[in-house]
C-alpha cells in the first residue's frame, strides 16, 4: 500500500512518521515523501528571515515523542527548529523515506486498480534551477497532501502601486522596491528607507520590529482589514514579561510562554456538549483576561464615572500593553481572532497613543524592554489604514475612518521608497487532475482532513490555530487519518465546536481552537485520556499536570527522546507502555 506524502516540512515528516508506525501486515504502508525543494522544512527554511523565532513554544511545538529538553529555551529560532526536524527526519527513519528536487504535476485517478497516479518531475541535472522534462508516475493507494499554508503569496491589487516603483524629484539614490514578505530576509533590505509593511500579522510586526532596528527612516504598518472594517489586530507577547504595580516590580529570568496557560479541564475538554457548542467557556475565559491585561498593562479598577473621564489613558483591554489598532468590541476574543504573538513592535507603535500620568504608571504598567524605549529610542512605527491607492507622485491615500490611527495619519504625507506585502498565503492544488473530482481542504468536512467517500487523500496541515501551533496538530491529524484508514475511528463523529467564529466574509476560515480541536480528534481516536484512568495509573501530580495544561497526546512509544539546543539527539529516557503528554 504505497502512500505519496506531498511535502516535506513538519507535516509531511510526522504523517511518514505515522503512517510507517501504523504498517501492519493488514495495511502494508509504504510511505514516500515527495519534496519540490532541495531541503526539508518547509516555510521554516525557505520562508525564513534574520532573527526569526517561533511564537509557539517548545512544549506546544515539538512532536509528541520528540522533546527538548527543560534547559533549551521555550521559543526555537527558526534554524534550531529546521535542525530539530532533521534530527526527527533521521531518528524515525524517515528520511531515507524523503526524494528531494521532486515536484508534483498531477494527480490522477487509477480508474482499472483504485488508488491514484502521482506524476512529478526532478530538477535538472544538466541545468541548474530547471525541472527535466522527463516526467514519472507511480501508483499510490493513498495520498497525504502536506504542502503547507504559507507557501504561494497572496498579493492583493493596491491601484498605483507602479508609481511607488517610479523615480521621483528629490529621492535619494535608495532603490525602490516592492515585494512580497516571502522574499525579506535581512535588515539590510530596510536600513536608510521609507518602509510601508502592508498587514500587520505577526510577520508584519516582525517586520516592522527590525525596520526600526534597521535605522529605516520611516515606517507605517498598515491594517488591512482596515479598509472596510475598523479592526485591526489583537496583540499578545509569546511570552508574559515584567510588570509592575505599586512600585513594586514583578520581574522574570523565564517569561511564561502564553500558550502555556490554557487549561483542559473545564475549558477546551470535559465539558458539557451545550457549553462546547455556546463557547461560553471562551467567552468567560476572554472576559477574565480582558481585566486582568487592563490591571497589568493599564490600571486599577476604577469607579465607573472615573472610567469615562479618564477613558484615553487610563487601560487597555485591546491586547496586552496594546493601545492602538484594537479590534471591535464584538470580536475582540480568543473565539474570533489569531492571536498575533509577534510583540515587539509594540513599544513602536504605542509611542503617540499610550499618555498615562506617572500616578497612573505607578498603580500597574507593562514594563518594556529598555532598549526599545527612551532615553534609547524614540522611534516610531506609525499604524494606519491600508491604503486605497497611490497617487502618481507615489504618496499613499488612506481611506477616511474613525480609528485613532487614521485620524493621527489624516493629511500625512506619506512617500515609501519600499513597500512590502506581509498579505500573508493563498493555497493552490494545481496538481489534481481537474476531472478527478478531487476536494481542497475547504471541502474536506471529516475534522478538515478529508472528504466523505474520498478518505484516501487527506489533507494534513491545513488548519490554523487561534493560539497554538499546526505541527502537533499536523501530527493528530496523522493519527486521526490513519485510524480512519484502518476503522478505528468512533463513529458517529461528534458534532464539531472547535471552529474559531468568523462572518461569512472572512478570507480565513480553517481558524480552529488549538486544545478544542485536538482534544476532538483525540476522543475520536481513543487518545484521550480519562482522568480517574490517569489518577488510578499515574497519580495525583499527573493528573493536575493535566488538567492545567494545553493539550494531550496519549500513546505507545518505547522511548522518549530528547533533544539538545541544536536540535540533535541528547539522550533517550525510558517510558511506560503508556505515554502522556502535556503542553
Amino acid at each position: 500500500m504505497k502512500v505519496a506524502i506531498i511535502g516535506a516540512g513538519p507535516a509531511g515528516l510526522v504523517t511518514c512518521k505515522t503512517v510507517l508506525e501504523a504498517a501492519s501486515s493488514d495495511f502494508p504502508f509504504d510511505p514516500i515523501v515527495l519534496e519540490q525543494e532541495d531541503d526539508i522544512g518547509g516555510t521554516f527554511q525557505y520562508r525564513s528571515y534574520q532573527n526569526a523565532t517561533l511564537v509557539s513554544s517548545k512544549q506546544l511545538t515539538t512532536f509528541s515523542d520528540y522533546r527538548l529538553p527543560l534547559s533549551h529555551p521555550d521559543h526555537l529560532t527558526l534554524e534550531q527548529y529546521v535542525n530539530y526536524l532533521r534530527a526527527y527526519a533521521k531518528q524515525s527513519g524517515v528520511s531515507e523515506r524523503i526524494q528531494l528536487g521532486c515536484r508534483v504535476v498531477n494527480i490522477s485517478r487509477n480508474l482499472e486498480h483504485g488508488g491514484h497516479n502521482v506524476t512529478f518531475v526532478r530538477r535538472s541535472q544538466e541545468l541548474p534551477g530547471e525541472w527535466s522534462t522527463a516526467h514519472e508516475t507511480i501508483h499510490f493507494a493513498y495520498v497525504a497532501v502536506c504542502t503547507g499554508l504559507h507557501v504561494v503569496p497572496a498579493i492583493p491589487d493596491v491601484p498605483g502601486i507602479e508609481n511607488v516603483l517610479k523615480e521621483h524629484e528629490g529621492d535619494t539614490d535608495v532603490p525602490r522596491a516592492a515585494f512580497h514578505s516571502a522574499r525579506y530576509k535581512s535588515r539590510s533590505q530596510l536600513e536608510g528607507r521609507r518602509v510601508m509593511i502592508l498587514g500587520t500579522g505577526e510577520t508584519g510586526m516582525d517586520i516592522a520590529y527590525e525596520a526600526a532596528k534597521a535605522g529605516a527612516k520611516e515606517v507605517v504598518l498598515c491594517s488591512r482589514s482596515g479598509r472596510a472594517l475598523p479592526q485591526s489586530f489583537l496583540s499578545f507577547p509569546k511570552a508574559l514579561n515584567d510588570f509592575e504595580i505599586f512600585g513594586f516590580k514583578f520581574e522574570s529570568k523565564d517569561p511564561v510562554p502564553i500558550d502555556s496557560l490554557i487549561t483542559n479541564l473545564a475549558e477546551t475538554a470535559y465539558v458539557h456538549p451545550w457549553v462546547a457548542a455556546s463557547h461560553i467557556r471562551w467567552f468567560i475565559s476572554d472576559f477574565v483576561i480582558k481585566r486582568v491585561l487592563w490591571v497589568l498593562t493599564g490600571a486599577i479598577a476604577l469607579p465607573s464615572a472615573c472610567v469615562c473621564s479618564l477613558k484615553s489613558w487610563t487601560g487597555t483591554q485591546a491586547g496586552c500593553n496594546q493601545w492602538v489598532g484594537e479590534l471591535e468590541p464584538e470580536r475582540l476574543g480568543r473565539a474570533y481572532v489569531f492571536l498575533n504573538k509577534s510583540h515587539k513592535a509594540m513599544p513602536y507603535i504605542n509611542r503617540p497613543y499610550r499618555k498615562r500620568p506617572a500616578f497612573l504608571d505607578y498603580l500597574s504598567r507593562y514594563i518594556d524592554p529598555p532598549e526599545d524605549m527612551p532615553p534609547v529610542t524614540d522611534f516610531t512605527v506609525d499604524l494606519a489604514p491600508f491604503p486605497s491607492h497611490f497617487l502618481p507622485n507615489g504618496r499613499a491615500v488612506f481611506p477616511m475612518s474613525k480609528r485613532k490611527d487614521a485620524l493621527r495619519m489624516m493629511g500625512r504625507d506619506v512617500r515609501p521608497d519600499t513597500v512590502i506585502y506581509a498579505t500573508g498565503y493563498t493555497q493552490k492544488f494545481d496538481f489534481f487532475d481537474g476531472g478527478g473530482g478531487y476536494a481542497t481542504p475547504s471541502e474536506a468536512d471529516i475534522r478538515n482532513i478529508v472528504k466523505s467517500g474520498d478518505e484516501s487523500v487527506a489533507f494534513i496541515g491545513f488548519v490554523r490555530p487561534g493560539v497554538g501551533a499546526i505541527p502537533p496538530i499536523a501530527e493528530m491529524q496523522s493519527f486521526f487519518w490513519v485510524s480512519l484508514l484502518k476503522g478505528q475511528v468512533k463513529k458517529p463523529l461528534s458534532r464539531p465546536h472547535y471552529h474559531l467564529l468568523v462572518k461569512e466574509t472572512a478570507r480565513i476560515k480553517y481558524g480552529v481552537d488549538h486544545s478544542t480541536y485536538m482534544s476532538t480528534l483525540a476522543k475520536d481516536i481513543g487518545a484521550a485520556p480519562g482522568l480517574w484512568e490517569l489518577w488510578r495509573e499515574y497519580g495525583t501530580h499527573v493528573l493536575i499536570c493535566y488538567c492545567i495544561g494545553e493539550v494531550v497526546v496519549i500513546g505507545r512509544w518505547p522511548a522518549a527522546v530528547l533533544v539538545d539546543q541544536d536540535g540533535f539527539v541528547a539522550s533517550f529516557e525510558a517510558v511506560p507502555d503508556h505515554y502522556v503528554w502535556t503542553f
